[in-house]
C-alpha cells in the first residue's frame, strides 16, 4: 500500500509517493523546475492562479507515477500540504473567480488595522488569537471593497490546500487549522469568527464545511481518476498549511516542540498546550494539526517572508554562474559578522514581525575598497539568520524558548554558513530529518485514513541525519554581529 503527499508552495508543486509499510519514499517529482510565477501588478501585490498550481500538480504526478510504476489502486490515500493564508473564490460552478492573493500580498493589511481597532485588541486577541492584519479574511475584505462586481459572485470562499481537494474530489471544505490561519475562527467560541465577519461585512456561508484535519473528507473523482491516473478508491484523508505540516513532518506535536524551514520565506513554529498570543501580533498564534476543543494545540508562528528568495535572488544578481554550494564557499571565506556588512533582508511583502511594517531590504556597510561578493553573500545568510533570531526573541517572550530546533535536510539548511549561525546566535541545538513537506502530507493521509493507527506508528521511519550544536567558542562574535544587524534594522523601521 502506498500514499501520496502533495505539496503547493509558492515556488513549485511537489508531489512525493511513501511506502506505506516502510514508510520509505518510492518516487518524488516537483513542478515547474524554474519558479512559480508570482504576478505584482502593484508594489506589495502578489497574486497567483489556482490553476496554476493545478497544472503543476499534474506533471509533478505524472512523474512519480511513472517513476514508481504502481498501480493507481495501490494508493490507499492522498494528503495535501499548501502555501497558508492565499485566498481562492469560487463561484456557484465551482469556478474560480479570480487569482488568488496569495500569502505575501500586503494590500489587505489597512484593513486589518482598522478592523484591530474596531473591534477592540483585546478582544481580537482573546477570541481570535491574533490581529487581522493581512490575513484571508482580510484579503477577502479588499475584494470585497475594490472589486464588488465580483465578491456579489462568491459563492464560497477556500485555502489554497482546500482548492486541491475540490478538485480531486469536487467536494468544497475546510478545516478549523485553514479557518484559523485566516483569522476566521474563534478560540474562545469554538465557533467562526462572527465578530470579524460582522466588522467586514461577510455572511459565514461563504465557508465550506469543515471537516477534520485527519479523515477521509472524499474520494477521488472518476473524472479526475481518469485524468491523472488514480483510482476512485483513494482517499484524501488530510490537509494542512504549509508550516503546521512541516512540523508534523518533524513528529513536532506536542508542547514545547520547535520545527523550523527556509525556503522561499522562512519559519520558526512552537506549540504550546496554552493560549498564548503577543499583545502586537508579530508572531501569530493559530490551531496546530492535532488542535481540538478538548486537547488543546496551538501553533505560535514566525514568519519571515524574505529567506531562501533572497538568498536566489542574490545568486542571479552577483552569483549567475555559481552553484548555490560554490556561493557557500565563497562565503565561508569571509569572517562571522562580514567585516561590517550587513544584510536586512525584508523585500518580499510586508513583515508581521515588524508591525505589518515594509521597509525592503537593504544591503549597509559596502566599502568598494574591501569587500565583495563573498561578503554580501554571507551578509545575506546572517541576515536571514538574524531576522529569525529576533523573532524569536519575541517568541522567549511569551514563553517558546527554542533549545532545539528540529528541520529538514533542505533549502537554507543545507548551507553550514546558515545553520551554525542560527545555532550560535540563538544557543539552540539543531537537528535536521530526512522528511519535508510532501512527505510530511503523506503520512500525514496515513494518519487521516486509519492506515496508521497512531503519529508513532506513522514516523517510525523519521531519521536524525544530523545533529549541530552552538560553538560556543564563537559566542561573542555571533552575538556582536546580531547587536550590529539590530542596530541597522532599528535604524530601519524609524
Amino acid at each position: 500500500m502506498h500514499l501520496l503527499g502533495i505539496d503547493i508552495g509558492s515556488s513549485s508543486v511537489k508531489v512525493s509517493l511513501i511506502s506505506g509499510e516502510n514508510g520509505n519514499l518510492v518516487a518524488s517529482s516537483f513542478h515547474p523546475k524554474q519558479e512559480m510565477k508570482i504576478t505584482a501588478h502593484k508594489a506589495g501585490w502578489a497574486e497567483q492562479a489556482p490553476e496554476l498550481w493545478w497544472e503543476n500538480l499534474k506533471l509533478a504526478l505524472a512523474d512519480v507515477m511513472a517513476e514508481s510504476k504502481v498501480a493507481a489502486e495501490s494508493i490507499e490515500s492522498i494528503g495535501i500540504s499548501y502555501q497558508m493564508h492565499g485566498l481562492v473564490m469560487v463561484d456557484k460552478n465551482l469556478e474560480v473567480l479570480r487569482p488568488s492573493i496569495i500569502w505575501c500580498d500586503s494590500r489587505a493589511a489597512v484593513y486589518g488595522d482598522a478592523a484591530f481597532n474596531e473591534i477592540g485588541g483585546q478582544r481580537c486577541l482573546t477570541n481570535l488569537l491574533n490581529s487581522p492584519g493581512n490575513f484571508t479574511a482580510s484579503k477577502l475584505k479588499w475584494v470585497k471593497e475594490n472589486e464588488p462586481e465580483l465578491f456579489a459572485r462568491v459563492y464560497k470562499i477556500m485555502l489554497p490546500g482546500d482548492y486541491i481537494a475540490m478538485k480531486l474530489t469536487g467536494e468544497v471544505q475546510t478545516t478549523v487549522s485553514g479557518l484559523s490561519e485566516g483569522i476566521m475562527w474563534n478560540f474562545k467560541e469554538n465557533s467562526l469568527a462572527n465578530l470579524l465577519f460582522e466588522n467586514y461585512g461577510f455572511s459565514s456561508d461563504i465557508i465550506p464545511e469543515i471537516v477534520p484535519t485527519f479523515e477521509t473528507s472524499g474520494h477521488v473523482t472518476a473524472q479526475m481518476a481518469a485524468e491523472l491516473g488514480l483510482s476512485t478508491k483513494t482517499k484524501i484523508s488530510y490537509r494542512a498549511g504549509d508550516q503546521p505540516n512541516n512540523a508534523l513532518s518533524l513528529n513536532v506535536l506536542n508542547p514545547g516542540e520547535i520545527a523550523t524551514t527556509a525556503g522561499t520565506s522562512g519559519v520558526v513554529y512552537g506549540v504550546s498546550d496554552e493560549i498564548k498570543y503577543d499583545p502586537q501580533s508579530r508572531v501569530n498564534t493559530f490551531a496546530h494539526v492535532n488542535h481540538t476543543a478538548e486537547n488543546t494545540r496551538l501553533g505560535v508562528l514566525l514568519c519571515i517572508n524574505g529567506t531562501g528568495i533572497l538568498n536566489a535572488w542574490l545568486k542571479r544578481m552577483v552569483g549567475e554562474n555559481l552553484s548555490y554550494e560554490a556561493m557557500n564557499d565563497l562565503a565561508a571565506k569571509v569572517a562571522i559578522g562580514s567585516d561590517g556588512v550587513t544584510t536586512l533582508p525584508f523585500g518580499n511583502g510586508a513583515e508581521r514581525v515588524l508591525n505589518n511594517k515594509e521597509i525592503g531590504s537593504m544591503i549597509n556597510g559596502v566599502n568598494f575598497n574591501i569587500h565583495g561578493k563573498g561578503h554580501l553573500l554571507r551578509a545575506a545568510q546572517e541576515g536571514i539568520v538574524f531576522s529569525f533570531n529576533y523573532g524569536m526573541e519575541i517568541m522567549k517572550n511569551i514563553g517558546i524558548n527554542a533549545s532545539v530546533i528540529r528541520a529538514g535536510q533542505a533549502n537554507m539548511f543545507l548551507s553550514p554558513i546558515f545553520r551554525n549561525t542560527l545555532a550560535g546566535v540563538s544557543g539552540a541545538t539543531i537537528e535536521l530529518y530526512n522528511t519535508d513537506g510532501s512527505v510530511g502530507a503523506a503520512r500525514g493521509a496515513g494518519v487521516g485514513s486509519g492506515y496508521y493507527k497512531s503519529f508513532n506508528e506513522a514516523f517510525t521511519n523519521l531519521k536524525k541525519l544530523e545533529i549541530i550544536e552552538p560553538d560556543t567558542t564563537k559566542e561573542s562574535q555571533y552575538k556582536e554581529a546580531y547587536e550590529n544587524w539590530k542596530i541597522q534594522l532599528e535604524k530601519a523601521i524609524k
